[in-house]
């Protein structure tokens, strides 16, 4: 990571964090596509997905948007699977997601991505768990199997086999979030370590009408971007940025 997004970013994660608001809870996906689980029905989350391509789009982006800014979300996400990585290949991901100066923690179980023009399908199973036993559990990944009341959990070790875990590290992810035009935009800036990258991600009942409407204001702004292809943990997993 170097020049001016190495910069932004720690910028807004040193400067920032005060401006964080209080979080809400897991996201209940009642106006999605569900799928049959092993146990019960699953939400799919359908998001648009559209890629900046440096840092210079993505200042000018959030410049153009900040009257509709309604918060900033510093994120931290770590991830697990098993030693034989028995759920990577199940096309699944274990993540805890941790937020920066609130005491807020989301454990989650991602299956079966679905990635086409820059709309993306998931099947998502989240819950809160307590960020202590969370943060133990990062050093200790045993206390994830542990856990006797996450339905998650349960989920993880009988559908999928789970006996045994392993942290996988992550990354961090700065959230711009703007209620703009009726849609929710959430304009993330991530830090993997070997290079960051940035991304438009909106959640939508009509993900292609919200796409159309995504790429009208970045055309009409002189914003160059491109459809998704990966998602952040699969960047994540290949160590390197896509091209």
């Amino acid at each position: 990571m170097r020049g001016i997004g190495k910069i932004t970013l720690l910028h807004t994660f040193r400067g920032f964090a005060q401006h964080i608001t209080k979080l809400p809870p897991p996201r209940v996906h009642n106006h999605h596509q569900y799928c049959s689980g092993s146990s019960s029905t699953t939400p799919m989350e359908v998001e648009v997905k559209l890629r900046l391509p440096d840092s210079s789009s993505h200042q000018k982006l959030t410049r153009l948007l900040s009257p509709f800014c309604t918060k900033t979300l510093l994120q931290e996400n770590i991830f697990f699977d098993t030693p034989t990585s028995h759920l990577s290949s199940n096309q699944t991901a274990l993540r805890l997601r941790f937020y920066n100066s609130s005491p807020h923690c989301i454990l989650a179980l991602k299956s079966k991505p679905q990635l086409s023009s820059g709309i993306s399908r998931v099947e998502e199973h989240e819950e809160p768990i307590d960020p202590s036993i969370a943060r133990a559990a990062v050093a200790e990944p045993w206390r994830l199997l542990s856990l006797s009341d996450s339905r998650l959990m349960e989920r993880v070790k009988e559908e999928f086999g789970v006996t045994g875990l392993v942290c996988l590290g992550g990354f961090r992810n700065v959230r711009n979030v703007f209620d703009w035009n009726g849609l929710k935009l959430e304009v993330d800036e991530t830090d993997y370590g070997f290079g960051t990258s940035y991304e438009i991600e909106c959640e939508s009942e009509q993900p292609d009408r919200a796409k159309g409407m995504i790429e009208e204001f970045l055309k009409g702004n002189g914003i160059g971007y491109s459809y998704s292809e990966v998602s952040k943990f699969a960047v994540f997993r290949s160590g390197k940025l896509p091209q």
